[in-house]
């Protein structure tokens, strides 16, 4: 009588090469996750930035001498400071100041890891004008 097989030879020719599909198959949606993580971290990094400006901006142009021209200045300043275009491209600050509010907006576009895809940034800070009152 010959020996007989153990079951699990049949069972491991049969597995051959199950692992090359489950790469095939598992590497581009990890790929996916992690390019999506990558791209969210980018987005609120640049947001973060345009609102930090938008705030410092409007602290300077809302000083009791402060001009709406000196928190476009901040703000653009602050850009730069926090990187610049490597955070946040194609940047723009704008101001307006009445008797009683400043209101700074500062604009641009978020970095990608996705080609062609480069998402807006708008952020806006106010703040009530300082000025002195009599007692």
């Amino acid at each position: 009588m010959s020996p007989r097989r153990p079951a699990t030879s049949n069972s491991r020719r049969d597995e051959r090469g199950s692992v090359s599909i489950e790469l095939v198959i598992l590497l581009p949606a990890l790929f996916a996750v992690m390019f999506l993580g990558m791209q969210a971290a980018l987005f609120y990094q640049a947001r973060t930035v345009a609102i930090a400006a938008a705030q410092e901006g409007a602290r300077a142009a809302g000083g009791e001498n402060g001009q709406a021209a000196d928190g476009v200045s901040a703000a653009s300043s602050f850009i730069a400071d926090a990187g610049g275009d490597d955070v946040l491209t194609g940047t723009s600050a704008t101001a307006n100041r009445t008797a009683t509010r400043v209101t700074v907006t500062v604009t641009g576009r978020s970095l990608s890891v996705i080609p062609g895809w480069h998402p807006e940034i708008v952020q806006s800070a106010s703040l009530p004008v300082e000025r002195v009152t009599a007692p």
